[in-house]
């Protein structure tokens, strides 16, 4: 490899494309979207992520609602190519072989962005050590810490032997690539403060469970080579636990969260360390339907390189963009009904809700007053839902049986189905084809939200609690509408807030003043200009990588 990079970027998962099952869903195709815009604009970057040969997992929904998981087995072969390098790393007291496949992202401009999946599923390893980078997000917490080992530990030496000596920054994503700045420590002798001058944290969730808390003795047992004595981290000293997002973030010259609200509460989580904000964006190409990117080459000319041009949205006739949106819409309403044996109607309000199925998301607010429900939306809205629980999530496999038991209860009054297997293609036509798109995540949990971001890019107004980006991006009636009080969250209150925008703005507007919601379709597309990574990645340019 010729080219040297100025930029290494970290992430657990990668969602770079449908086909490579590397990612479980908003953090790896976040990542995927910032390095597809670090392409557009020509950086210097590579992706280092792991191979998980068995996916995140493949979900079927029964007739009950229960969750299945399968593991399909993934053969890298077809779509990446196998990088002529192998190299050890000790974990468990004994050597683990890793390979290395990738993966070449071409930009528009013919910019590659290479990305590099680290493999140990290789006849040289033991039966324990082949199965770590399997599967995303499993096993237990020894599993966990071999796997962030890899990623940490195995992508720093992948870039020596590479010879890629003039990295500038090393960008993690949550705790999980935080080995790497012990590894950093190694390389240059204990010398904290040029670890810090060459790294950058960015924290994705508010959650405590999206932060990894190890035993100490259990880090050391596992790691023993790597782990000094003398770590000198506040979670160690106050309860002997190795808090994963506090090493990478001790270790940093700097660190954001991903939203102006997020910003604040990652602040305020760690309150020792400086932490700015960048909020998320989409890259607007990539998840816009195929109509509305012709509709745009036709009236918003230069849009595919600035997205800024899509604020002459005014200029598209109203029958052209709604007639763009219907035909995204009978797509999925077809896929729909095709794939679950439903009648759903064209003409009727479609709302949709799909993301990663957790407690605090609340997919299952819109069920709260069954009865208000049905009186407001008696065969005048229809709702999609989608969305993967992860395997040991009981909470969030719990949500998806509700929503499936509630959705039988009500069939004759209202239309919902709930489409298994989430993924990018599902994503995408999901936020491309419903009329609203619907968020009701318990404040101030949501860190960003981007399936939002990209329902706006399709002229698709959202309806969502204001958090994470819509706090910034709402203007409530006009480009889309907010629910409950933004300074206390209340099932009760949110709900009964939901229903009456519901009834008496929403569904008014979609069925007796379609010029009005056209309207604000064009005003949510103007929005999200401002949401898009070509924004987000011009901000991690100046802010965070030229220093």
């Amino acid at each position: 490899m010729n080219s040297q990079f100025d930029i290494a970027y970290f992430s657990a998962e990668i969602g770079i494309s449908v086909s490579l099952p590397t990612y479980s869903g908003g953090l790896g195709v976040l990542a995927g979207d910032h390095l597809k815009a670090a392409g557009d604009i020509g950086l210097k970057i590579c992706g280092i992520s792991l191979l998980y040969r068995e996916g995140y997992f493949k979900q079927d929904i029964d007739e009950n609602g229960i969750q299945i998981e399968t593991y399909p087995r993934f053969d890298p072969a077809p779509l990446l190519k196998k990088v002529d390098i192998s190299f050890s790393i000790i974990l468990r007291k004994r050597k683990v072989q890793l390979e290395v496949y990738q993966f070449d992202y071409t930009a528009n401009n013919g910019h590659i962005v290479p990305l590099f999946f680290l493999d140990t599923d290789i006849e040289k390893n033991n039966a324990h050590d082949r199965h770590i980078t399997n599967r995303l997000y499993s096993g237990d917490q020894d599993h966990r810490i071999l796997q962030e080992a890899v990623l940490g530990f195995g992508g720093l030496q992948l870039l020596r032997n590479l010879n890629q000596n003039n990295i500038s920054t090393y960008h993690m994503n949550e705790g999980h690539c935080s080995f790497l700045v012990l590894g950093l420590m190694h390389q240059f002798n204990g010398n904290i403060e040029k670890v810090k001058s060459l790294c950058h944290f960015t924290t994705h969730t508010p959650v405590p469970a999206g932060h990894d808390i190890f035993s100490t003795e259990r880090v050391k047992s596992l790691l023993n080579n790597y782990i000094p004595d003398n770590l000198d981290l506040p979670s160690i000293k106050k309860n002997n636990r190795f808090h994963m997002t506090e090493l990478g973030l001790s270790f940093s010259r700097s660190a954001n969260g991903v939203s102006r609200l997020h910003g604040d509460v990652a602040q305020n989580q760690f309150s020792w360390k400086k932490i700015g904000y960048i909020t998320n964006g989409v890259h607007h190409s990539y998840w816009m339907g195929a109509p509305f990117k012709n509709l745009f080459d036709k009236y918003c000319i230069g849009w595919r390189k600035d997205p800024s041009q899509l604020l002459k949205v005014d200029l598209i006739p109203d029958n052209e963009l709604f007639e763009a949106h219907i035909i995204r819409k009978k797509y999925l309403l077809g896929f729909a009904n095709a794939e679950l044996g439903r009648a759903f109607d064209l003409d009727t309000l479609t709302i949709g809700f799909a993301r990663r199925s957790a407690t605090y998301k609340r997919a299952q607010l819109l069920f709260h007053d069954m009865d208000r429900l049905v009186e407001v939306g008696h065969g005048k809205i229809q709702v999609v839902f989608s969305g993967k629980a992860h395997p040991k999530d009981q909470g969030g496999k719990k949500i998806i049986q509700e929503i499936v038991s509630k959705a039988n209860d009500i069939s004759g009054s209202i239309k919902i189905i709930f489409l298994p297997n989430y993924n990018m293609w599902l994503g995408k036509l999901i936020t491309s084809g419903v009329d609203l798109w619907l968020n009701t995540p318990l404040r101030p949990n949501e860190a960003s939200g981007t399936s939002g971001m990209k329902a706006t890019l399709n002229g698709v107004p959202n309806f969502s609690i204001l958090d994470g980006w819509w706090e910034e991006g709402c203007k409530n009636g006009i480009n889309g509408w907010g629910i409950g009080d933004p300074n206390q969250s209340d099932d009760t209150i949110d709900a009964g807030h939901l229903y009456s925008i519901l009834e008496n703005q929403i569904i008014p507007m979609y069925y007796d003043h379609r010029e009005k919601w056209i309207c604000v379709m064009k005003q949510a597309i103007k929005t999200g200009v401002d949401f898009t990574a070509k924004r987000m990645i011009s901000e991690y340019k100046t802010k965070y990588y030229e220093v």
